[in-house]
């Protein structure tokens, strides 16, 4: 996508903010290049790239040391990570990471290092070779493939959808498209889409649940000659993998509908931001846009509509906060990933200062169900007053951890049973309804439905779609500390709440747990007084809600304790 250097937009509130930066193509890509050609970033390569860019070196150093994917040192050889975060760590991470150092600490072309949530929950105690995710249990394995040369992936996926998922339209691959070739061909208007989407009550399932029709009006009406759209596939939270599994079964409806977006709010170019620890699912992305281009649904002159799509994709070099819409433009216009202030919203003011579309992959992959059938069709899939489907991701201690799509509506009673209940048939001690920022709730919330205004109004929220369950016996202070551990290594740093408050209030709990785990009311009141300050000052979600499972806990404890 070729970077556009407009004028300062006066009329556009908050557009100052982004004086002092360097304008230009993102260097990230180019980053990226260097590191998947040198396995690392050599200083001489940066030194050269900011002579070929003409861009000072202190801006490229800027980038390197804020995304975590990129390395500054010569890899000693294979790395070997372990997923360290929630629902790994419920599984017996600790125990695993200790092994694998016992076995391979005296070994010279192997490194164990402990890594973030990489996505594949669902396989918990999680665990990468070189980038190449498996179980912990195949890591011996996965060395020793490396050692003999192998490059191919550890986990393929090929494209071969399970089928009988509730909001695929489609029974057969030549039938893919055929909502978009309706919206093309004047058959659907523009207008139709979007009161269907409202009508529906679609709302955005990355976490934010703002209303879909309403952004894609919104888009739409900005008079601006060129506007962009953005898949956000850049799921990152521990417990959250249900879209990773809709980019590798359904990557026809993700496109579907993002093409749709860019057709309704007038946008001829889109990008499929994906992390990097999706390398078998951006394969999966990848082929299906080449069939795009095969059967003529993008180019200059779409079936000779005179509409122009392009679509490419663009690999995250890491970072949860990145999961934050403005944090994602940041990057993806090669800066650091620091969430802007608001507003402007991406909607009126997104990448290159723009027009831009945001959605996630589960909202755009319901669009074109929704589109051909009617809104009524997708009111009607719900139950318990609420109204569509929902993918939930459900990990922890349970005996089938999975993805599940089920009626919007269902109860956490409803979906752990899907799941097949509690491991071992142990009693229910908590869940997170919405994901690692999501607060707990105890057994007595079995029968809550599962929805947006349901679960805040039992004391959480319904956010990415991720239910990690944890078995009675288990350490709620210690898993809630796990959680907050995961924020505060998170965090962008730009704002001093959420940098500092994470800081001690994990500081304050690990030292709680090294010594006894007994909170005292001093401590109480410090970590509900931290919960409160980043909450009400952070500048993005993150901490705003970093501090919430750890007092969901101390309010479980305390049933009349306020936060």
């Amino acid at each position: 996508m070729t970077a556009e250097v407009h004028p300062k937009q006066d009329k556009v509130p908050g557009v100052e903010a982004r004086a002092g930066k360097f304008p230009g193509p993102s260097l990230i890509p180019m980053l990226k290049e260097i590191q998947d050609r040198c396995g690392w970033l050599p200083r001489e390569e940066l030194e050269a790239l900011a002579r070929r860019q003409r861009r000072p070196l202190y801006e490229i150093e800027g980038l390197v040391t804020f995304y975590p994917h990129f390395r500054t040192e010569p890899p000693t050889g294979m790395t070997v990570g372990v997923c360290h975060d929630l629902t790994c760590w419920l599984k017996g991470a600790d125990e695993r990471i200790k092994h694998l150092h016992e076995q391979y600490d005296g070994e010279s072309d192997v490194e164990v290092t402990e890594v973030s949530c990489p996505g594949r929950c669902d396989i918990a105690p999680a665990a990468t070779v070189d980038d190449r995710p498996g179980r912990v249990e195949d890591v011996a394995e996965l060395v020793e493939q490396r050692r003999q040369g192998s490059t191919e992936p550890g986990a393929t996926v090929a494209y071969a959808p399970r089928g009988g998922w509730p909001n695929d339209p489609y029974t057969r691959r030549d039938e893919h498209y055929g909502t978009l070739r309706a919206l093309l061909s004047g058959e659907i208007a523009p207008e139709t889409v979007i009161g269907n989407l409202k009508d529906s009550g679609l709302r955005g399932m990355g976490g934010a649940g703002f209303p879909t029709g309403k952004k894609w009006e919104i888009v739409r009406a900005q008079d601006t000659g060129v506007k962009y759209a953005i898949c956000n596939a850049d799921e990152s939270e521990p417990g959250t993998f249900k879209d990773r599994q809709l980019l590798a079964e359904q990557p026809h409806l993700v496109l579907e509908g993002m093409l749709m977006g860019m057709v309704v709010a007038g946008a001829e170019e889109g990008t499929v931001f994906i992390r990097h620890e999706y390398g078998p699912e951006e394969g999966v992305l990848d082929a299906e846009i080449r069939h795009l281009h095969d059967i003529g649904l993008l180019g200059d002159d779409v079936l000779g509509s005179g509409q122009r799509l392009s679509l490419d994709i663009f690999t995250s070099p890491g970072g949860y906060i990145l999961g934050e819409e403005t944090a994602l433009i940041e990057c993806m216009e090669g800066h650091r990933g620091e969430p802007r202030n608001k507003p402007p919203f991406p909607g009126v003011y997104g990448l290159w200062g723009k027009p831009t579309l945001m959605n996630s992959v589960e909202t755009f992959a319901d669009v074109p169900i929704i589109a051909s059938r009617g809104a009524s069709w997708w009111v009607e899939q719900g139950t318990n007053g609420s109204g569509g489907l929902k993918f939930f991701a459900v990990s922890g201690h349970v005996e089938h951890p999975g993805v599940y799509c089920v009626p919007m509506g269902t109860t956490i009673r409803e979906l752990l049973d899907l799941a097949g209940g509690v491991a071992g048939g142990a009693g229910l001690h908590a869940v997170q309804p919405g994901g690692a920022s999501s607060d707990f709730l105890g057994p007595e919330h079995l029968d809550v439905p599962m929805d947006f205004g349901t679960l805040a109004e039992a004391g959480s929220m319904l956010g990415s779609g991720a239910m990690v369950v944890i078995a009675e016996g288990t350490d709620a202070l210690a898993a809630a500390t796990n959680v907050l551990r995961f924020f505060r290594n998170e965090s962008c740093g730009k704002c001093v709440p959420c940098r500092a408050g994470s800081t001690k209030a994990h500081d304050l709990l690990t030292d709680t747990l090294h010594n006894g785990g007994e909170l005292d009311d001093a401590r109480k009141a410090r970590l509900r007084e931290l919960e409160m300050v980043m909450r009400k000052t952070s500048i993005c979600g993150l901490g705003q809600v970093a501090m919430g499972p750890v007092v969901s806990v101390l309010n479980r404890e305390e049933p009349g304790a306020q936060s």
